[in-house]
């Protein structure tokens, strides 16, 4: 199993100690968390978007671009990029470029978004956010995949005149996962195109997810994709991973803020079924506990989804010294474990994106590059050059 560390950048106070940190400061632990995560050995960082409630991440992409200049290999995602109320050229520009910044290491994830209050933020209705998300993310496949792009639709102004999307993806277009939590529509959607699928297994029982995971199996292979790429990211549940030497103890230092985050939570249909810390770590999602506990979690879980990305959040409430503290002691004493029980391919042999960041394509030069990788380079930036100019020639 690979694993990837998700910031979706909420900042609210410890509802027990009432402690919060500076909006600087929230943001600045988010980048220092993704470069610990690449030292600890995560295969993954995350960051989440948002526009209404209490998020600061509105802006994913400054974020990730923060966070690509001081790391080198952890490839970098999003959780998710809210597709349905954003311009595809433009998220076809902003990711490209943190793509090119990170050296190949950028994978999108899609989504409609939880949050119903961005649709009129955006002037967009709420009734159309799955047509929204179909219909934009086909463009923005073809706008990472193909030059010279006309197209035509619903919501949003055609492309009448040739567009070719610059920057150009680092080496080809990235890898693009569905985010699903409530609907099979994005199931079917991931399915549709041969893409991976990203169960939220946040807040519900886990057989209400599985019924999305079963539903996206059944049409990815009645599609007719290849079984081999058929991957899946799960969740961890909302509130974030606690570790301590007993679950007992675990669930004694963390109850509390557990159970007062989950009280305050009052979104009508949005809202965890396990109130209490108790029956969080018995029946929900939540990795709380000793590092067997929270083996034997994942294990489970895995057991029914047959995931192969497992996704985690600490704590944000908590003193940053010790969310490092937790993503250290998961990092030690939980990955090895599921790693040795739950092998897969992603991002290693038999996965067609395994060697799209540059850290990991073979033949190097002490100089840290080919001659072929060079002369690719300077094809692809006169390409891109190229394209701008015939792109645009037809404003001057």
């Amino acid at each position: 199993m690979r694993f990837q560390v998700l910031d979706i950048i909420p900042h609210v106070k410890n509802p027990v100690t009432g402690a919060i940190v500076s909006t600087a400061d929230r943001l600045n632990q988010v980048v220092e968390t993704a470069r610990r995560a690449e030292e600890l050995g995560y295969d993954s960082f995350s960051v989440g978007e948002r526009h209404a409630g209490e998020f600061i991440s509105s802006s994913p992409t400054t974020v990730l671009a923060a966070i690509a200049a001081v790391t080198t290999t952890i490839r970098l995602q999003s959780g998710v990029t809210v597709l349905s109320v954003l311009d595809p050229v433009r998220v076809a520009e902003d990711y490209a470029t943190i793509d090119q910044l990170s050296r190949g290491r950028l994978e999108l994830v899609i989504g409609k978004g939880n949050e119903v209050l961005q649709y009129p933020l955006f002037g967009l209705d709420l009734a159309d956010q799955w047509e929204l998300l179909a219909e934009k993310y086909g463009l923005l496949r073809r706008l990472w995949t193909e030059e010279n792009v006309t197209w035509s639709g619903t919501f949003r102004a055609a492309l009448t005149e040739p567009t070719t999307t610059t920057p150009r993806p680092f080496a080809g277009a990235p890898r693009v996962w569905h985010g699903s939590a409530t609907s099979l529509a994005s199931a079917a959607l991931a399915a549709q195109w041969g893409d991976p699928l990203f169960t939220a297994n946040a807040i519900q029982p886990r057989e209400n997810y599985k019924v999305l995971i079963d539903h996206y199996r059944e049409e990815y292979a009645r599609h007719g994709h290849d079984p081999r790429h058929q991957y899946l990211g799960s969740g961890s549940g909302a509130g974030g991973v606690f570790i301590a030497d007993t679950t007992q103890e675990a669930k004694r230092q963390f109850g509390p803020v557990y159970e007062a985050l989950t009280t305050g939570r009052n979104v009508p249909g949005n809202n965890s079924p396990f109130r209490d810390i108790d029956h969080a770590v018995a029946e929900g999602p939540a990795l709380v506990g000793s590092p067997e506990q929270v083996i034997d979690k994942i294990l489970s879980y895995q057991a029914l989804y047959g995931h192969d990305l497992q996704s985690i959040s600490l704590p944000t409430t908590l003193p940053f010294a010790q969310q490092l503290e937790i993503l250290e002691r998961f990092a030690l004493e939980v990955i090895p474990a599921v790693r040795a029980a739950a092998p897969t391919t992603l991002w290693a042999e038999g996965d067609p994106y395994a060697g799209r960041p540059e850290a990991s394509l073979a033949g190097k030069t002490a100089a840290g590059t080919t001659v072929a990788t060079e002369l690719d380079a300077a094809a692809r930036v006169t390409a891109d050059h190229n394209n701008h100019r015939s792109t645009h020639v037809y404003t001057h």
